[in-house]
């Protein structure tokens, strides 16, 4: 894990470029980025809506940056152009054949090349399946995720069960994280270094049984230099 660093706006900058330049599937020739105190902005655009989801990806990965807003605009060459019905057709296929994705849980429908799913699930990492298997599908535009969690057991001792994941987690300072429990709701308060962290912290909190919504107010805490 890290120390907190500083970094003025153009070393950050550079920085995303760098890991942009290093993401095989992502063009960034055709990617703007743009920092002012610790946000970057990344503008630009891309051939398919999987280049725009790994470009945002790969900037999280980035130490020092604070926030993101995805300006990126997804421009489908003639070769990629797929009809609404050909997209739904392909993403209903997809989601079917997942082993993840629990069957007849979820519906698509698609417009204008952006696909939203609906329905209801038992686990988190199920509703991030039935996103993950579309969103690279030719023709794609965008997501909406609208797929509800809802579990079938019952919370038991979630705090306990969240902050002992924390302390085995090698990636995470459980001293630094705050787990607050309304029933089977989570709320996680405290600091971590960057959005991997944040991230792997929201991600643990969803894996506890029985719980059915996880609001992250963790906050990105790196120190910022003057913008430049």
């Amino acid at each position: 894990m890290k120390n907190d660093v500083k970094k003025s706006d153009m070393e950050l900058k550079d920085d995303v470029l760098a890991e942009l330049k290093f993401e095989p599937s992502v063009r960034v020739t055709e990617i703007g980025v743009l920092v002012k105190n610790g946000t970057v902005t990344l503008n630009g655009f891309v051939t398919n809506y999987g280049e725009k989801w790994d470009a945002v990806r790969a900037t999280k990965r980035v130490a020092g940056v604070c926030a993101i807003a995805d300006d990126i605009e997804v421009r489908l060459p003639d070769s990629l152009r797929r009809t609404d019905g050909d997209i739904a057709a392909a993403a209903t296929h997809q989601i079917s054949w997942s082993t993840t994705i629990p069957a007849g849980n979820t519906q698509v429908t698609v417009r204008e090349g952006w696909i939203t799913v609906e329905g209801e699930v038992e686990w988190r990492y199920q509703r991030n399946a039935a996103e993950n298997v579309v969103q690279y599908l030719a023709g794609v535009k965008g997501v909406t995720n609208l797929i509800t969690v809802k579990p079938t057991l019952a919370a038991a001792d979630v705090k306990t069960s969240i902050e002992s994941a924390f302390a085995r987690n090698a990636f995470l300072d459980a001293r630094e994280v705050q787990v607050e429990t309304l029933g089977s709701n989570v709320i996680l308060h405290g600091k971590v270094h960057n959005h991997a962290e944040s991230d792997e912290a929201e991600r643990i909190a969803w894996a506890a049984p029985g719980v059915f919504a996880v609001d992250n107010q963790l906050k990105i805490g790196w120190s910022w230099g003057s913008a430049e």
